[in-house]
């Protein structure tokens, strides 16, 4: 893992890098059914597998992971991520989710994701940041609207989840020309 990411602060979030000691958080919020519902990967998730992931990816360069913090109470409530970070192609995938259901609605996805969209550019160099959601989550396909990404298509019947199949909508945000 990188040790010189630096913490992002806006006015209701503070982002910082993630650690091992956060593992039973997002073993916790992974496993809440309120974001699980949100992700196509719906497995349990294990502490070993959380271990894993950053030994092998967030170490390896692959994903830069963030804890999502309350600004005023320093209260972890989530997180924000990029995986896939293709470096050639200055290009990543933007994930985030929520953990805690009292910090749902408040605005911290929208501030959170102009943030780390604003840092991938600076400080990672990136030029095309993606991202998946499953139709039907409107709250944060709005939230990705409000942070600058466009919706670039959909993939019909693309996952198979709780008995009928769904739709994925892909959206993306590219950085400023010069």
């Amino acid at each position: 893992m990188d040790k010189d990411l630096e913490v992002l602060s806006g006015v209701n979030v503070s982002l910082r890098p993630i650690t091992l000691a956060d593992t039973d958080l997002i073993v916790r919020w992974r496993n809440n059914p309120a974001v699980r519902q949100n992700f196509i990967f719906r497995d349990t998730f294990t502490p070993e597998m959380h271990r894993n992931w950053m030994n092998t990816k967030v170490a390896g360069g692959e994903v830069v992971q963030y804890i999502i913090e309350e600004a005023a109470t320093g209260r972890p409530v989530g997180s924000v991520y990029y995986r896939d970070i293709d470096r050639e192609n200055s290009s990543a995938e933007y994930g985030i989710f929520i953990g805690e259901d009292d910090a749902r609605g408040k605005g911290y996805g929208s501030e959170t994701a102009r943030l780390f969209t604003a840092f991938g550019i600076r400080a990672l160099g990136l030029h095309r940041i993606s991202l998946r959601v499953l139709s039907g989550n409107d709250q944060a396909y709005k939230s990705y609207e409000h942070a600058g990404f466009q919706r670039e298509g959909v993939a019909r019947d693309m996952v198979f989840l709780d008995g009928a199949y769904r739709d994925v909508i892909f959206m993306a945000l590219l950085a400023p020309s010069v």
